[in-house]
């Protein structure tokens, strides 16, 4: 599976619940099947990435909590990813996660 392909996907899984720079938490909407190997391929993806503090995720609430550096990570990267968008700051955030 592309590394990057995988992280589209669990974004397409999300939508932000509430965003302040520095502090995002997604709400997981996706399909069970699949989405609980999704949520921990990005966990671990993003524990291991520059610019993200920390990583918090609570299954039953199907919520992840992330807080980033918004000198590294642009805020508007998020709702991008989310949305779909490819956006240059998407991209470079996926390809972060992706070579984490």
């Amino acid at each position: 599976m592309n590394t990057i392909e995988g992280l589209w996907r669990f974004a397409r899984q999300a939508r932000i619940a509430h965003h302040i720079p520095g502090r995002v938490r997604l709400k997981l909407e996706g399909k069970a099947d699949g989405a609980a190997a999704d949520v921990r391929h990005f966990v671990d993806a993003a524990s291991r990435t520059s610019g993200i503090r920390s990583v918090n995720v609570n299954l039953l609430a199907r919520s992840c909590v992330v807080e980033y550096d918004t000198a590294l990570i642009s805020p508007s990267a998020w709702q991008d990813i989310v949305d779909g968008t490819r956006s240059p700051h998407a991209e470079q955030l996926l390809r972060s996660l992706a070579h984490a």
